[in-house]
């Protein structure tokens, strides 16, 4: 299980670390092109939302001592996602095609 903290005050939420890896590319990808979006996590009771934008410090904090491959079919669909008005929220992963190198 691994943490992505968010902003200065500390925002984190508990995402398994093959989540997280894809969660990274997308955030990369979308920060380093000046996107924004809303992130939306589940929680125990609701959604937490955030906005995400390239101002705001992000910490994605891995506990296993591995990389695990990544889907790029999963990485597809969270960009749409991020870059559709309703924002990210991570849902179940596609069945995969050829793996990334990490």
């Amino acid at each position: 299980m691994g943490k992505l903290i968010y902003g200065s005050d500390g925002h984190s939420f508990d995402i398994d670390d093959r989540t997280l890896a894809h969660l990274r590319v997308v955030f990369m990808n979308k920060l380093r092109r000046a996107e924004p979006f809303f992130f939306h996590h589940p929680e125990a009771v609701g959604t937490r939302s955030v906005w995400v934008h390239p101002s705001v410090s992000i910490v994605f904090h891995f506990y296993g001592s591995r990389s695990p491959a990544l889907n790029r079919a999963w990485i597809e669909e969270l960009v749409r996602d991020a870059s559709g008005p309703s924002g990210l929220s991570v849902g179940a992963e596609p069945l995969e095609g050829a793996p990334m190198e990490v």
